[in-house]
This record gives structure tokens, sequence and C-alpha cells, in this order.
């Protein structure tokens, strides 16, 4: 398994996710697991529940570009980033 914070940039300022928690595959192909600290907590959640053992690239494909309000982005869309970066990092550790 290969474990990745990232910090999340552009969402709620009230409520701001300080972390974004991942854990990949060692190949970083598959996500184990994903935690928020912070966030709208009902959601960050739900979203951590259905991506779960699911395909980087899919969850990618779904998430990215979702956007909150006029901010540009979300929680969700800040993940898509941190899988990307925890993907890249993974393969990089090999």
């Amino acid at each position: 398994m290969y474990s990745y914070d990232y910090t999340p940039v552009r969402v709620c300022p009230r409520n701001i996710p300080r972390n974004i928690h991942v854990d990949l595959s060692d190949d970083g192909n598959t996500i184990e697991g994903v935690r928020f600290d912070g966030g709208c907590n009902g959601n960050t959640k739900a979203v951590a529940i259905l991506v779960k053992d699911k395909p980087v690239d899919e969850i990618i494909s779904l998430l990215k570009g979702n956007q909150c309000g006029t901010r540009g982005t979300s929680c969700a869309d800040q993940l898509t980033i941190a899988l990307a970066e925890a993907r890249t990092a993974a393969q990089a550790s090999k």
C-alpha cells in the first residue's frame, strides 16, 4: 500500500479540508482508502466510501472538474488532484 497526503486549495473558506489522505495499491492504480480531514462531513464520508476499491483513472474521470459554488473546484475535484499526484508518487517509488 502507498499512502499520500494532499492539502487542497480553493475550497470552503470556513470549513477547509486541511488534508486529504489517500491510500493506493502498491502499483498506484487502485484506491484502497480515502480520508478527508475537514470539508462537508457527510459528503466527504460518502465520497470516501464510494471511491474505495475503484481504479484511480475511473474516479479521476468521474470527479475531475466538479465545482462547488463559484470556487472553480470542490473537495471531489481536489481529490482527483490528490489521486493523480499519489499515483505518480507511488509509481516513482518503485
